[in-house]
C-alpha cells in the first residue's frame, strides 16, 4: 500500500537515515565512555571490558537500529536517563536562584518573598467611617445575609392601645382623642382634587407625659421609643444606604430611644410640594366640620396629631411605642380601628398594628387620581410575591439589634446609635448629656 503511493517500503532505511542514526548512536557511545561516565560498573579498573563493549556496539550499530523494539521492552533499556545540566545540587536548581542561567528572557514572575501591600483591598481607611473615634463603645457588623435571617421566626403578636393622646393647633397637649379624626368614606368623590392647594401655611416630652398621666407600669418594659426609631431599625435590614441615628438612655433598666433629626439637604420646591400633598390628602380624607361639602382644602396644620402608645412584643423585648394615627372608622357594630393615609406604602403601619391603609395615588403635577383601600397584612404578600423585601428578614434584623443593643448599654450611661458610611456596621457612640426631657420625666415618676 505504502509503495503504491511513492512512500516506499515501511522498513525501508534509506542512506541518509543511516547516516543520523550513526550520529546519534556515536553521541550516545561517547556519553558513557570510561573517561566520561559516572555509571556504576564503568570506571578505570574495568576499562578492558569497556572497550570491548564499545567496539561490539560499533559493529552491530546497524543491528540494533533496524531491529523492532518490543511492546513489553523498557525505554530505559534503550536510551539513557536524561541529565539537567543545570540541576547540581540535591534538590535541583530553581529559577530563583542567583547563580540560574536563563536564556528565556526575563522573569514573568517576581522572586518568592514578602508579599506587595493589598492597595486597601478590604482593608485601610477605605472601608472605615473616617478618623478613629474615641467615642466608640460597641460595634454590630452587618455581615449576616438575607437568607440566614430568613431562617429565623420572630415573634411579633398583635400590638396593644393602652393609652393616647392629643395635640391640638395651639400646642396643648390632652391625654384623650380628640385630635383624632374620622375617616371620609367617600374619599372617591374627591378625585381629580388639586393636593397642592393652600400650599405654604412629634415630640418625645408628649409621649413620655403621658406615660405619667396614664400611670403605665415601666417595671416589665425593655425599649420606650417613638414609632420612628422602629421604622428606621427594621428598614435597616435591605435599605444600606440612609444614614440615621438616635440617642440611647438605660434608666432603671429601660432603655429610651430618642429621636435624632440629622442635617437634611436642602429642599427643591418640588421636594417641599411633595410633602406638603401628604398632609393635605390627610385633610382632604377625613372629616372635618368646618369644610362644607365640595369646599376647597384649607387650613392645613401639620402640627396637629394624635398618637397612640402602644405595648407591643418583638421577640423577647417588650417595646413601650407611641405611634402617630391619622384617622379612624367604625365597623357596623361600632367598633372603632384605625386607618393610615399615604401617598407611598410604608412599613410603619404594620409596626403599630393599623389594619387598613388608604394610599392616594397622584400625577406629577399634584392632583389626586384615585384611591385604594387595601389591608396592612396584604402589603407584605405583596410585596414578596415581587420579592422586594420580607417582613421576617426585618423583624430578625431588629431582634438582633435590640438584643445586641440592650446586652451593651450600661445602666445610667447614655449613648448615640448611629448607622453612617460605608454603611457595613452599626455604632454605638459614648454620649455627654441626657435630654431634659427624660430627665425630667424621670423626676416626675
Amino acid at each position: 500500500m505504502y509503495r503504491e503511493r511513492g512512500v516506499g517500503s515501511k522498513s525501508e532505511v534509506t542512506s541518509g537515515d543511516q547516516k543520523r542514526i550513526n550520529e546519534v548512536l556515536d553521541e550516545l557511545l561517547e556519553r558513557f565512555s570510561p573517561s566520561t561516565s559516572r555509571a556504576a560498573g564503568i570506571n578505570g579498573k574495568d576499562r578492558s571490558s569497556s572497550s570491548s563493549l564499545l567496539a561490539a556496539a560499533k559493529d552491530s550499530r546497524c543491528a540494533s537500529v533496524t531491529a523492532p523494539i518490543s511492546k513489553n521492552s523498557n525505554a530505559s533499556d534503550v536510551l539513557p536517563a536524561t541529565r539537567n545540566a543545570n540541576n547540581q545540587g540535591r534538590w535541583g536548581r530553581g529559577r530563583w536562584q542567583q547563580s540560574y542561567q536563563n536564556d528565556r528572557g526575563p522573569d514573568l514572575l517576581p522572586p518568592p518573598g514578602r508579599y506587595p501591600p493589598r492597595h486597601n483591598f478590604g482593608y485601610g481607611n477605605r472601608f472605615q467611617n473616617g478618623r478613629h473615634d474615641e467615642r466608640l463603645v460597641s460595634e454590630m457588623k452587618l455581615s449576616k445575609s438575607e437568607e440566614t435571617l430568613s431562617r429565623k421566626c420572630i415573634a411579633f403578636p398583635e400590638p396593644c392601645e393602652i393609652a393616647c393622646y392629643s395635640r391640638v393647633e395651639g400646642g396643648e397637649v390632652y391625654f384623650d382623642d380628640r385630635s383624632l379624626r374620622l375617616f371620609k368614606r367617600h374619599i372617591t368623590e374627591d378625585v381629580g382634587a388639586d393636593l397642592n392647594e393652600g400650599i405654604g401655611s412629634v415630640c418625645f416630652g408628649n409621649f413620655l407625659a403621658c406615660i405619667r398621666n396614664k400611670i403605665i407600669p415601666l417595671q416589665d418594659i425593655h425599649f420606650v421609643t417613638f414609632r420612628n426609631n422602629l421604622n428606621k431599625i427594621l428598614a435597616t435590614a435591605y435599605i444600606r444606604h440612609e444614614p440615621w441615628e438616635m440617642g440611647v438612655h438605660k434608666r432603671n433598666g429601660v432603655i429610651y430611644l430618642d429621636v435624632h433629626e440629622l442635617p437634611q439637604r436642602p429642599q427643591s420646591d418640588l421636594d417641599r410640594r411633595r410633602c406638603y400633598v401628604g398632609y393635605c390628602f390627610e385633610s382632604l380624607a377625613t372629616e372635618d366640620p368646618r369644610r362644607a361639602d365640595g369646599e376647597g382644602i384649607h387650613h392645613v396644620d401639620a402640627n396637629v396629631e394624635f398618637c397612640s402608645v402602644i405595648k407591643t412584643k418583638l421577640g423577647a423585648h417588650r417595646i413601650l411605642m407611641g405611634a402617630e394615627i391619622d384617622c379612624c372608622d367604625s365597623t357596623n357594630d361600632g367598633n372603632r380601628f384605625y386607618v393610615e393615609l399615604k401617598t407611598s406604602c410604608e412599613i410603619q403601619s404594620f409596626l403599630a398594628g393599623v389594619p387598613y391603609i388608604v394610599i392616594g395615588f397622584r400625577d406629577d403635577a399634584g392632583r389626586l387620581v384615585r384611591t385604594e383601600r387595601i389591608r396592612t397584612e396584604d402589603i407584605s404578600q405583596r410585596i414578596g410575591m415581587k420579592k422586594y423585601w420580607q417582613g421576617g428578614v426585618c423583624l430578625a434584623f431588629a431582634d438582633e439589634l435590640l438584643g445586641w443593643l440592650y446586652g451593651t448599654v450600661k445602666e445610667d450611661e447614655n449613648y448615640i446609635l448611629k448607622f453612617a458610611r460605608p454603611f457595613n456596621r452599626l455604632e454605638l457612640l459614648q454620649a455627654q448629656s441626657c435630654p431634659d426631657v427624660i430627665t425630667s420625666h424621670l423626676e416626675l415618676l
